[in-house]
């Protein structure tokens, strides 16, 4: 059975982020997306625009020196505008690491993604990582 086109953009997404595409993950979503980072770190809040996503994912690379990494685990969907990603992140940030569980609540219209309500596993322990 063929995955939901919903499943099948989210993993299009996580592959685009792992290698740097920038030009496909803005093709993927509204020009007015948002996404939501928990915490109260530095790099935490409501990134609003496409620019302002993209230049957030560039300062997870540059705050954790390109070693920010993430593994999907799995994708799932309600077939009507929302799927979930569970993944693994992993980095590094001088002497802090990170090696944890996470997810993303997406909001996705038509073929593009809207909205992106971010989770992670311990919060205080994201927020002392990135503080």
């Amino acid at each position: 059975m063929a995955e939901h086109p919903h499943a099948l953009l989210i993993r299009k997404g996580y592959e685009a982020f792992s290698s740097g595409d920038m030009d496909t993950l803005r093709s993927m979503m509204t020009s007015d997306a948002s996404h939501h980072v928990p915490g109260s770190h530095p790099l935490s809040g409501d990134f609003k625009g496409i620019d302002t996503i993209l230049g957030y994912y560039g300062r997870l690379m540059e705050q954790t020196g390109g070693t920010f990494k993430v593994e999907l685990r799995t994708v799932l969907v309600d077939g009507r505008g929302h799927a979930v990603s569970l993944h693994h992140a992993t980095a590094r940030r001088g002497d802090r690491t990170m090696d944890e569980d996470g997810g993303i609540v997406f909001r996705i219209v038509g073929d593009k993604i809207t909205d992106l309500d971010e989770c992670v596993e311990n919060i205080d322990v994201s927020n002392e990582f990135w503080s």
